[in-house]
């Protein structure tokens, strides 16, 4: 449950919820509206929430966006909504809009370059199976590996990768499972800066994600709107507020709900 502190952030954000004039419902994906799955396609929601954010969606008042390290088409299949909301992929390299068309940020050579060499390693090491390719990245998981297994692995693949992350234009990142080489000219914190950007100073707004990816963005929110870390476990943050998926998952965005509806 929340603690005391927590609800002085909540309640506040919920009165103003059910008075604002636009809202917008900011979301990670892998680990905060679904559980961690090895194998990724499979990664479903949480029972019950896609059905919320349908009924939030439809309410009409709230601007529902996804953003995630995933592309963006896997997240419309995955999430189970149509029609599907707004849609950072990539780490903010793709913005896939609810009419279908879809922005992608292009790679300059020098970024191609480095995840060629990237995926080159991965070969040699016999490791491809377990990597991922994504547009402007390539992110290796071992969730589900024996612990000694996963170090291996992380500890051969960092050897190469770690250099080509000092590349201009590239960046690094660690996970919870893996390791991901990404351009680094976009991030999450970059769509939640341009979501912002487009609404009123008045709109209420909130950001739910679990990894340290999702840390960036909720500076990026701050103080303008609620940063809420979603994860079974407590790790340091700089988000207000800690709920436990899926029951605490669901209750806050049944409260979204009726706060918009209250308003209507």
């Amino acid at each position: 449950m929340a603690t005391t502190s927590e609800d002085l952030e909540r309640e506040p954000f919920l009165a103003h919820l059910a008075r604002a004039p636009q809202a917008a419902l900011l979301l990670d994906y892998d680990g905060t509206l679904a559980p961690f799955c090895e194998e990724r396609q499979r990664a479903l929601p949480y029972p019950g929430v896609s059905t919320l954010l349908k009924e939030i969606m439809d309410e009409g008042s709230t601007r529902v966006v996804m953003i995630t390290g995933r592309p963006a088409g896997e997240v419309v299949r995955l999430l189970g909504v149509l029609p599907y909301p707004e849609i950072w992929g990539a780490h903010g390299l793709q913005r896939l809009r609810p009419d279908g068309t879809c922005e992608l940020v292009a790679v300059d050579h020098g970024a191609r370059q480095a995840l060629a060499e990237a995926s080159a390693w991965l070969d040699r090491l016999e490791l491809r199976h377990l990597a991922e390719f994504k547009p402007g990245s390539i992110a290796l998981h071992w969730r589900g590996l024996p612990e000694s297994d996963a170090a291996d692995r992380r500890s051969k693949v960092l050897l190469r990768w770690m250099p080509l992350s000092f590349r201009p234009g590239m960046a690094l990142l660690e996970f919870d499972g893996g390791v991901e080489l990404r351009v680094g000219e976009r991030s999450k914190a970059d769509a939640v800066r341009t979501v912002l950007a487009e609404l009123d100073e008045g709109a209420a707004i909130a950001y739910l994600g679990d990894d340290q990816s999702d840390e960036e963005a909720f500076a990026a929110l701050r103080p303008r709107g609620l940063a809420v870390l979603a994860r079974p476990e407590w790790r340091p943050t700089v988000a207000t507020l800690w709920i436990k998926p899926p029951r605490e998952l669901l209750d806050f965005l049944a409260q979204w709900l009726q706060a918009r509806r209250e308003r209507g």
